[in-house]
């Protein structure tokens, strides 16, 4: 048998864990020979691959980003995209595809198996928001890599007696920034699930000053001030329907320091919390993750996406995986003390 790999969708700590896993177990244990197709979707589009061998592996368990490279290519929005598929692995003789990635990723993974293609899916996002599994590989390393740098950020607000806002990731759940802040001792904590009001996040910002500390204000990308619309970076789309958020943070601090009449800075952290080096929970996840994709494609089971259910890896039909997103349940958390917007 002869299986192809692929990334799409944001690079994310953990994908090289994944690539590794199911490179080693399908080679060592049923003897496959593997084609790695680059930069997402684009690979088997336009035959774009690599052999993947034990060696291209060996030493990829703790490098950040993806060796394959990855894209948000949306085939279906390419005329002929399936057939050209279809094509393309027929002409490099792959018999299965194991689809590492996120909602959209996924959700052609979904569409391709009900077009007679034989496909795995591996999750794969820093925001954690797939509805089928309980955790996603990526979010552990992002969350840690939020968490050092509040961490940090406390030191040089008490310093300077200043308010700082820091924006993280998330478009439209709030896992980064709950765990993040919470983690972090956040002042509050501002998800896309609830619009906040900008009054009361300001009161709570005062009160915090009037005990002489410096307040610390966590914020999802995506969050909405109430009767407010998102803040985009570019009103352009991604195939995927996608635009870029990004500025919350910064128009936050000057309504703050506008109102207050303190000193109030952003700090938006962006791709760092994509890159570098995963942590061992999120080594050990994607590995897992791996070897039960290869698992699936030994018994024939398409259409699957392999899942974390407790301390169990399952399998889920894909359309499940991609049917809805897990967002932040707010009210579980209001009665833990924590500052919701």
């Amino acid at each position: 048998m002869r299986v192809g790999v692929l990334t799409g969708g944001g690079d994310c700590p953990g994908l090289n864990a994944v690539i590794r896993a199911v490179v080693r177990k399908g080679i060592e244990v049923h003897g496959w020979d593997f084609v790695g197709f680059r930069n997402g979707w684009n690979g088997p589009l336009t035959g774009d691959s690599r052999p993947l061998g034990l060696n291209d592996v060996e030493d990829i368990l703790t490098r950040g980003g993806t060796i394959l490279r990855s894209s948000r290519t949306n085939p279906y929005k390419v005329d002929g995209g399936v057939d050209k598929i279809k094509q393309v692995l027929a002409d490099q003789g792959v018999d299965a595809l194991i689809a590492i990635g996120g909602e959209d990723t996924l959700g052609v993974a979904k569409r391709l198996t009900d077009d007679g293609v034989g496909v795995v899916g591996v999750p794969k996002t820093i925001d954690n928001d797939l509805g089928a599994t309980d955790y996603t590989f990526g979010f552990d390393t992002a969350v840690s890599i939020a968490t050092e740098a509040i961490d940090r950020l406390h030191t040089t607000a008490e310093s300077h007696h200043r308010a700082l806002v820091v924006e993280v990731m998330g478009r439209h759940a709030g896992w980064i920034a709950l765990h993040s802040g919470l983690a972090g001792g956040a002042s509050v904590i501002l998800v896309p699930e609830k619009h906040f009001n900008v009054d009361q996040v300001v009161s709570w910002v005062e009160r915090r000053f009037e005990k002489e500390f410096a307040p610390i204000i966590v914020v999802a990308e995506g969050a909405l001030p109430e009767g407010g619309e998102e803040k985009l970076l570019t009103g352009e789309k991604d195939a995927f329907g996608h635009v870029r958020l990004g500025g919350i943070g910064t128009w936050l601090a000057d309504e703050i320091a506008h109102r207050t009449g303190k000193e109030s800075r952003a700090v938006v952290l962006g791709h760092v919390q994509r890159g570098g080096t995963p942590t061992a929970y999120d080594r050990v996840l994607a590995t897992r993750f791996g070897l039960n994709a290869v698992d699936a494609v030994a018994d024939g089971d398409f259409g699957v996406m392999v899942a974390l259910k407790g301390t169990d890896i399952v399998r889920v039909k894909l359309s499940e995986a991609t049917a809805e997103l897990k967002t932040v349940p707010v009210e579980r958390y209001q009665e833990a003390e924590v500052f919701f917007g």
